[in-house]
């Protein structure tokens, strides 16, 4: 699915890395950067 400028997100949920689910609603307001790591030795 792709997303157009100024189109909002559609809402997900994620496992932290602290073990907790975190929900992209969560931060509504807010500014989110999401960065996926494929690899652990992939840089970013």
């Amino acid at each position: 699915m792709l997303l157009k400028v100024g189109e909002k997100a559609p809402d997900f949920t994620l496992a932290s890395h602290l073990g907790s689910d975190v929900s992209l609603s969560e931060f509504r307001g807010r500014n989110v950067l999401l960065v996926f790591f494929p690899l652990a030795w992939t840089p970013v």
